[in-house]
């Protein structure tokens, strides 16, 4: 069975490092322009971080359409979701509807009395109810284990040097160290964007390994997972596009669903629209092998391939 304790090692082993870049970074940019003190970096830092960390939710739910429904309007949802959060050891979040008709789940919030857990009306139309279970368990895990908040500060870092490489690139002076530090930042930019992503997709696999703690079947949270990829890939590719800038949110990559339904559809052995346990525990024992373009693919994504997430799922099936 795979280790939640190895996934959360390299999330944080991968902040060591991001941070890490992060100063040399800080130092070099300085050294260049003569400054002997990060106070203007830091000032800049900060400011751009808390920004960010404070208007983001409300990014969030305009974007993603999102209407907060008491118990009595779904019962049923605030049951799950409140049964879920007192497992994990956290307050119950804020359940929300977003109008959204892709089909998906997501979770944010600012800090640990500030949680939401939504759901689209989509998913609420697909799943039956121990599969979204399973999927709120994935989301109230986010809040759990604070990494949305852990996301939302590093893709901080490579927006200052995105910018200033482009201040750099637009100077006046486009020789010396204004050229120097325009590629420097640019190089940075694309390295911590890198890390970024990969923090991502850690989180992800972080996070179905939190839903089955909270007491969730593997089979449940990848049947899911296969009927969101099969739902979206239902939709035309202009309805996928109004999510494009927060998908990450998501529990999948719903812009690759077009592509990744072709390889999950193998796995439906009896062709039912669902995976059951005996279709998982057979996907343990094959080997998966993914070709250079789907790893360069991966590399560039917010998610795991999803082949691959759902065969560390069956790691976790017992039998």
């Amino acid at each position: 069975m795979p280790s939640t304790i190895w996934l959360k090692i390299r999330l944080y082993l991968m902040l060591v490092l991001f941070f890490a870049i992060v100063y040399a970074f800080v130092s070099a940019i300085s050294y260049l322009l003569g400054i002997t003190n990060f106070l203007f970096y830091g000032i800049l830092a900060i400011a751009l971080v808390s920004f960010q960390y404070l208007v983001s939710p409300k990014i969030v739910e305009w974007t993603m359409q999102v209407r907060y429904v008491d118990e009595k309007e779904e019962p049923e949802l605030h049951r799950m979701v409140a049964k879920l959060a007192e497992r994990a050891g956290i307050p119950k979040p804020k359940v929300g509807i977003s109008a959204l008709k892709i089909p998906n789940a997501f979770a944010f919030g600012r800090w640990k009395s500030d949680g939401r857990v939504c759901v689209t009306q989509g998913i609420l139309d697909l799943l039956d109810k121990k599969e979204l279970e399973a999927v709120l368990g994935h989301e109230i895990s986010h809040l759990k284990h604070k990494d949305v908040v852990i996301i939302t500060l590093l893709s901080v870092v490579p927006m200052i040097a995105w910018y200033l490489a482009q201040s750099m690139f637009w100077s006046r002076d486009r020789r010396g160290n204004a050229a120097i530090i325009g590629i420097f930042a640019f190089i940075i930019y694309f390295v911590t964007n890198l890390l970024v992503l990969y923090a991502s997709r850690i989180r992800e696999y972080y996070a179905d390994a939190g839903s089955i703690e909270l007491g969730n079947s593997p089979h449940n949270l990848a049947s899911a997972l296969f009927k969101l990829v099969k739902g979206s890939a239902s939709l035309p590719k202009p309805a996928l596009k109004q999510a494009e800038g927060v998908k990450a949110f998501f529990l999948n990559d719903v812009s690759k669903a077009h592509d990744e339904i072709s390889d999950l559809a193998q796995l439906d052995l009896d062709k039912s629209g669902t995976l059951d346990p005996e279709e998982l525990a057979a996907l343990k024992e094959k080997h998966i092998k993914l070709g250079a373009l789907d790893r360069l693919l991966e590399l560039m994504s917010t998610h795991p391939n999803m082949l691959k997430r759902i065969k560390t799922l069956a790691q976790y099936e017992h039998g």
